[in-house]
């Protein structure tokens, strides 16, 4: 491998400093939402409406993000332990804790500025038990108005006429009047059918991004490069004309990386030569995340697919976009197809689709302690994967923002111990076909 760079060489793409600039507008506005006038709501990245929002000129805020701004900056530790200070228990979701914890501490966002009182907490549903009990212990600290969308859960593998028309009249019903009483907005169906308009545009952009990782070598990394490719159409920008911006100059720098041969960038400089490719189950570690990547690209690996890159809208395997002719069908659609509203079979389908399409040499489950919605039947997925595709899967165990559940040490062993696996397996199918 050659000489790595410092993260201060590595050249900031274009598309990576738009985005960077993309975020701290969003904290700007965020923290100075009263000297503008402006209503802030906090809702979870599966299933948002941020195209609704909107339409009633309300912030985005996202409580997970914060979480993990938080974890990659090394301070959810410490708001952690000041969660279970206050009585939370150690087997709760870090990222309630943290979140918690960084309330209890002022909530200080990235620019240094008091994050503000939200004006409504609007939780859509989608399959995650957790964000029930979030929400309601933000309720308590808040006291402000809370508005629940019920997703049904995909739990017979499919989402029925039912299911859709359910979702439907509740926005119908209760989202749309309570976003016109908080901000004093009347709603605009066309306003809305032109903000889905730039969402289907930027999500046309953006499965191209992901299905670039089918070429060899793959010019990117989907699961650690990707969270931050996820980042603009999952959160606060979906529906927005900077996120088409961002999606298509970051096509175009994709483009050039495939005409080039290259694979994919990391915070050390390009990657070495393609040795593994990879399908990943599961969140990363936010806290250790630059020192997690490093273990798969100082090795040759890359993730060519992920499911966690699905949290927020499942684009490139079911082909969803959301449709300016359907608008409000549309907004249920998306959430009931998120890729924590789908069953185990849907979830194995999807990610044996994912071992083929993109010709992956094994499946790695990246377990997390404290996410039940991730982690629950995760070893049954596994086996099934390696059953029905005769590739090599394996597990680590790490968390989401909890620093102690870390072991940098067991975690590069299992992964050592898996490319050796795989290369043995390589060698064996050599010897069997000479």
């Amino acid at each position: 491998m050659s000489a790595a760079k410092s993260p201060a060489e590595v050249v900031k793409e274009p598309s990576m400093l738009k985005q960077k600039a993309m975020i701290a507008d969003n904290y700007d506005k965020l923290t100075r939402a009263k000297e503008l006038g402006l209503k802030v709501s906090s809702t979870y990245v599966p299933g948002n409406l941020n195209e609704l929002l909107m339409c009633f000129g309300i912030l985005n805020n996202l409580p997970e993000i914060n979480a993990i701004q938080n974890g990659m900056r090394k301070l959810s530790g410490k708001l952690i332990a000041d969660a279970e200070k206050m009585g939370l228990s150690e087997d709760v979701c870090t990222y309630v804790k943290a979140d918690l914890g960084h309330m209890a501490k002022g909530a200080i966002a990235p620019n240094g500025k008091p994050m503000p009182v939200p004006d409504l907490l609007l939780l859509s549903y989608t399959g995650c038990f957790t964000f029930m009990k979030w929400f309601e212990l933000l309720r308590d600290q808040y006291g402000c108005r809370t508005v629940m969308l019920h997703v049904p859960y995909e739990g017979d593998g499919k989402a029925t006429k039912n299911m859709r028309d359910y979702v439907v009249k509740q926005l119908k019903d209760e989202v749309i009047p309570a976003l016109e009483e908080i901000s004093g907005v009347k709603f605009d169906i066309d306003r809305l059918r032109e903000n889905l308009r730039r969402s289907a545009a930027a999500e046309e952009n953006f499965v191209w991004v992901l299905e670039s990782a089918k070429n060899r070598p793959s010019p990117i990394d989907a699961y650690f490069g990707g969270v931050f490719y996820i980042g603009p159409i999952f959160t606060a920008f979906r529906g927005t004309d900077e996120a088409v911006e961002y999606y298509r100059l970051l096509r175009q720098e994709i483009e050039q990386r495939i005409a080039a041969g290259k694979g994919p960038v990391t915070p050390d400089g390009e990657m070495a030569a393609e040795k593994y490719r990879f399908v990943v189950e599961g969140p990363p570690n936010w806290t250790s995340f630059r020192d997690f990547w490093r273990m798969f690209y100082e090795e040759g690996a890359v993730v060519v697919a992920s499911t966690y890159t699905k949290v927020g809208g499942v684009y490139d395997y079911d082909g969803f976009r959301h449709d300016p002719e359907r608008p409000l069908e549309s907004l249920a659609d998306y959430c009931l197809g998120c890729y924590t509203n789908r069953n185990l079979p849907m979830r194995v389908d999807m990610i044996q689709h994912y071992m083929e399409a993109y010709q992956a040499d094994g499946f790695l489950v990246n377990s997390i302690k404290s996410c039940n919605s991730f982690s629950a039947g995760q070893l049954m997925m596994m086996r099934e994967i390696e059953k029905r595709t005769g590739k090599p899967a394996a597990f680590i165990e790490t968390d989401l923002v909890d620093p102690r559940y870390f072991s940098p040490a067991n975690v590069k062993n299992r992964l050592e111990s898996y490319f050796q696996m795989i290369d043995q397996k390589r060698r064996g199918g050599a010897h069997r076909a000479a």
